[in-house]
């Protein structure tokens, strides 16, 4: 494990590991149960690292012997088993090297995401709903939980607008890599002449903003609104103005939930997507002002997209940011994303290292 653990900076986490499980073991930390409670967090992220450590040298070990064994009996049995061990020792190590690269201040923070369709009603709408679909099934694959915080749906398909959480060890940081503008060219299902149709939608994604992280927010800059949710009819539709909109007057900022079924629940989520939009403006402020002087920076906008999932005339996804492309289109909407989010954040390493 000493080469790896030279390369992932298994010492410092060593260390910082010890000290953890003194603080731990004093009964008087028990008594703030909110300290008590990070400190256990902290030690499980660090755990999960080193286990992938751990992880890489037994297989590395196993594959060894069983070469060994395959050389002496010509045991073509153990060959294939030593390349299967390899393999995962590969995979094990592009984890732990992704890992590496998620070692921004907040990347191991949850993630609260929001999309929003472009113009163009009904098939906008319903790309938006693919999108919401396609990381519900990355955040499953990646044995994370999500919850829908604002759900708005669209008159005929697909949505208006949507925001959720996804919350898993380093949500947000992998899911960086998502904020922008997605393209959709396809043969419209809505389109009754069968017209090759180009969609657009927007998504947006914030660091869940935990106690750690003072955010303050003066209630005389808030205008609260009430209003009477929107659902499916019948027995979904709340007889109550029970929805809530927060609208921050010094920044613009408007955030609004209507599923819990109580106001004061739909204000406390509220409040909390607020916190996360106002710390994401600190964050892009501060940025901005970092990279002022950066020709190459690319500013996030309407109409600059970051990757196109064309499905005609021909087929293929593209991200325009790192140039990695598939011709499997499929797999991608069902949320097999991590090519596309680990070379987003390769580059995004790399030119941090340039500029350090």
């Amino acid at each position: 494990m000493t080469i790896f653990g030279a390369f992932f900076d298994q010492e410092t986490k060593l260390e910082e590991l010890r000290e953890i499980e003194a603080r731990i073991a004093e009964p008087s930390l028990w008594e703030n149960q909110e300290e008590a409670q990070k400190l256990m967090k902290r030690k499980a992220e660090i755990t999960s690292g080193m286990e992938i450590l751990v992880k890489i040298e037994n297989l590395l070990e196993e594959a060894e012997i069983l070469i060994e064994l395959a050389d002496e009996a010509h045991d073509s049995a153990s060959a294939k088993e030593a390349e299967d061990k390899l393999g995962e020792a590969k995979e094990a190590m592009r984890t732990a090297e992704v890992r590496k690269m998620l070692s921004g201040e907040h990347d191991k923070l949850n993630a609260i995401v929001s999309i929003h369709p472009g113009a163009g009603g009904t098939e906008a709408q319903d790309w938006a709903s693919i999108l919401l679909r396609m990381y519900l099934r990355w955040a499953e694959r990646k044995n994370f939980s999500t919850e829908t915080l604002d759900y708005q749906p669209g008159e005929e398909a697909g949505v208006k607008s949507v925001t959720f959480t996804v919350s898993g060890e380093f949500a947000y940081g992998y899911l960086k890599a998502e904020r922008g503008v997605h393209r959709l060219v396809r043969i419209s299902p809505f389109d009754a002449n069968k017209r090759r149709h180009t969609s657009f939608a927007s998504v947006f994604v914030y660091p869940e903003v935990d106690d750690t992280i003072q955010i303050d927010i003066n209630e005389a800059d808030l205008k609260v609104d009430t209003f009477r949710a929107s659902g499916a009819g019948g027995q979904h539709v709340n007889k109550t103005d029970s929805a809530i909109r927060i609208t921050h007057m010094p920044t613009g900022i408007v955030v609004q939930c209507q599923n819990e079924r109580s106001q004061h629940k739909n204000k406390a989520v509220a409040m909390k997507l607020l916190r996360a939009r106002l710390y994401e403006l600190k964050l892009k402020e501060q940025e901005e002002k970092m990279e002022e002087f950066n020709k190459e920076k690319r500013d996030i906008a309407w109409g600059s997209q970051i990757r196109s999932y064309v499905m005609q005339p021909y087929r293929l996804v593209k991200d325009h940011r790192t140039g990695i492309e598939t011709g499997n289109v499929d797999p991608v909407l069902d949320g097999n994303l991590d090519m596309f989010i680990e070379g987003y954040l390769l580059i995004e390493s790399e030119n941090k290292s340039k500029t350090a």
